[in-house]
């Protein structure tokens, strides 16, 4: 009865030596943090998730990168600066992260890349629009996934050209975003039309435009065309007082970022006819890389997906394409793989340029129209971001040259 009682001991105590041994010899994850408004922009930001969700689940089950699982630990800055700050010291310090993404406002994301490079952590910027972001405050370790306000301003610009509007005006929001978009509009424009002149610019604060007001005093200026850069709530208000006042489509308006669904879907059947946008016709895209993506995505969510999907789902595809080039988790290795690295989106091929660590994934260009009651994209083209890059000469006057070694 000993010897049995103590064989049953020993293998017991063989049992959990092998169990510990396992744990033990499993590899440590491969951590990314990210960093997004998901309190209070949930309407891109859930979209968002659900993308880079996606990605994360399939590479996972594809065996993850490097021989290691890969995990996403997500944190929500409530759009506010210091609050994405706190969480990239917790998630740099304490997490011990391999890589940080996300960042959804300009003014976010300046924050996020000034924090990457005083701690020499690669930050993928999926969201963040403004130029200075890859320019006058780009730095090594910051990347940005989107097309920038410049390039998307250049997409609508060969449009607004060949309106026969002389007389400009501007509505955007007053932060580093609308400033960037409209700074960069005027410039392309009247560098194709030098007879332009803008004669409004309204700058809301963001959130709280006050439409009534902010149209009646674009139109005290007399305007041929507006251009446009509200978006969310402040959006709708604005089209909202423009339909009732007969002002839109009467107006030509060229708005950025208007045509995307998570707009399109609160302005139903109030989207106005004929703006000039940038945005996504998911339910006209007919390519492989598109419909495979859309189909996994419907799949997942019993929903179709809109641009914070393919940011989000895009966002991670560059990251893992990084880890699987670089063959590390080394900053400095992640860093020297971004600059120069294609990867897959579900627009299509991108690559990370190196003199300014900009992407080329692209944008949709198209006019708005109602379909069944609900707004949507007509007469649209593919703008493949590499065609709306400014020279490496411009560059080089906007970016400081440490951020180009």
């Amino acid at each position: 009865m000993k010897l049995q009682k103590m064989a049953k001991v020993w293998l017991l105590a063989g049992t959990l030596a092998l169990s510990q041994a396992s744990v033990w010899a499993q590899p440590a994850p491969i951590k990314i943090g990210e960093i997004n408004s998901y309190s209070n922009m949930v309407q891109f930001t859930q979209p968002y998730r659900q993308g880079w969700q996606l990605a994360l689940d399939e590479v996972n089950a594809a065996g993850g990168l490097l021989g290691r699982k890969v995990v996403v630990i997500a944190r929500d800055d409530g759009g506010k600066p210091e609050e994405a700050l706190r969480h990239a010291v917790e998630l740099t310090a304490k997490e011990k992260v391999d890589v940080l993404a996300g960042g959804f406002l300009s003014n976010v994301g300046l924050a996020l890349a000034d924090h990457a490079q005083k701690n020499k952590r690669l930050f993928v910027a999926s969201e963040p629009l403004t130029d200075a972001i890859v320019w006058d405050k780009g730095n090594r370790y910051t990347f940005r996934l989107r097309p920038s306000t410049y390039m998307q301003a250049a997409m609508l610009v060969e449009e607004a050209a060949k309106l026969p509007a002389k007389r400009w005006a501007t509505i955007a929001p007053n932060y580093e975003y609308g400033q960037s978009a409209v700074a960069s509009f005027k410039e392309l424009l009247k560098a194709k039309r030098p007879d332009v002149e803008f004669v409004s610019e309204q700058w809301p604060a963001l959130g709280k435009l006050d439409a009534g007001s902010t149209l009646s005093a674009t139109l005290n200026a007399k305007p041929d065309a507006i251009f446009n850069v509200t978006f969310g709530a402040d959006l709708a208000k604005l089209v909202r007082e423009g339909n009732q006042r007969g002002i839109f489509p009467k107006t030509p308006v060229v708005s950025l970022l208007s045509g995307e669904p998570e707009y399109l879907d609160v302005l139903q059947g109030e989207t106005p006819k004929g703006w000039i946008v940038t945005g996504y016709p998911w339910d006209q895209i007919d390519t492989p890389l598109h419909a495979s993506f859309a189909a996994n995505y419907y799949k997942k969510y019993q929903e179709n997906p809109k641009v914070g999907s393919v940011v989000g789902y895009a966002t991670m595809q560059a990251i893992f394409a990084a880890i699987k080039k670089s063959g590390s988790v080394d900053n400095e290795k992640l860093v020297a793989a971004m600059r120069g690295l294609k990867f897959n989106t579900p627009f299509g091929p991108a690559e990370f340029r190196a003199i300014d660590q900009q992407s080329t994934m692209g944008a949709y260009v198209g006019t708005l129209d109602l379909r069944a009651g609900k707004g949507t994209m007509v007469n649209w083209r593919y703008a493949d971001g590499k065609a709306y890059l400014p020279s490496d000469a411009y560059v080089r006057t906007r970016r400081p040259a440490a951020a180009m070694k």
